[in-house]
């Protein structure tokens, strides 16, 4: 199917990444990935995405696994639509409603098993110990809280937000599943939290709220979770203000 396909007949990408450019091509979705990444990124992508697939989630399908100009492609299922971030930013009025339909995506979702995911809590040990800005005695702190943390593991996004659920028509689709794990739904779903807080504590508040509201979990469970994922997420790249919030969120358990 990608036979003789290059980067000129992709045309321009209507989307770019850290790790990635997309296009639309042929009515496929075509993420080609930079340069610098493992050989084996796409191919990790592809199978996470096949895993939340084969549970019967709204979940793209999976096209292709291939090379263009020697980069990593990964061709996909094109949802039309628009993500419900984009038709907050149309009507912040409905905030809460869009928030509440992506939590049934995400409840739906948080019922699921699977044995096709790497462990959640093996990838936020590496995170941790990956962070440049935490010093030793963080991480063993952080890791040593992370193994005391036990859960029935459920199917995790690890980057569920407005922005990754596509609406089409009547339909709903979950995409962008590169941070998947079969792990904790609480730690998921704080994860979730401290990325609406990075943005918006209003938005961050309403989301736990009608989580909280909808599964019968409370606040005080799912932020147990708060330092490791805060710690985690300074494995990535974030701006100096969120690094010194994330910071405060680990060093407000350490030094409590």
């Amino acid at each position: 199917m990608t036979k003789g396909l290059s980067e000129m007949e992709l045309g321009t990408p209507f989307a770019k990444g850290n790790t990635a450019d997309i296009y639309l091509w042929e009515n496929k979705i075509v993420k080609l990935y930079k340069e610098h990444l493992p050989d084996n990124e796409a191919a990790n992508e592809a199978e996470k995405q096949m895993a939340a697939y084969s549970t019967g989630l709204p979940v793209p399908k999976m096209w292709d696994v291939a090379k263009v100009n020697g980069r990593q492609v990964l061709i996909m299922e094109y949802v039309k639509g628009e993500t419900l971030g984009q038709l907050l930013q149309k009507n912040e009025e409905k905030a809460k409603y869009y928030l509440s339909t992506s939590i049934d995506l995400q409840l739906n979702m948080h019922e699921k098993e699977t044995n096709k995911l790497v462990d959640m809590s093996e990838k936020l040990r590496r995170q941790i110990e990956n962070a440049p800005i935490l010093t030793n005695e963080q991480k063993e702190a952080l890791i040593k809280k992370l193994s005391t943390m036990t859960y029935e593991p459920k199917l995790c996004h690890g980057d569920f937000h407005l922005y990754n659920v596509v609406q089409s028509l009547e339909n709903f689709t979950i995409i962008d599943w590169v941070d998947a794990s079969s792990g904790d739904v609480r730690a998921d779903v704080y994860r979730s939290y401290l990325l609406y807080s990075e943005v918006s504590s209003e938005l961050a508040e309403a989301y736990l709220s009608i989580y909280c509201e909808k599964s019968g979990l409370s606040k005080t469970e799912i932020q147990e979770w708060a330092p490791i994922i805060a710690g985690a997420r300074l494995a990535e790249k974030v701006s100096g203000e969120n690094e010194q919030y994330l910071i405060g969120i680990v060093n407000g358990y350490m030094y409590k």
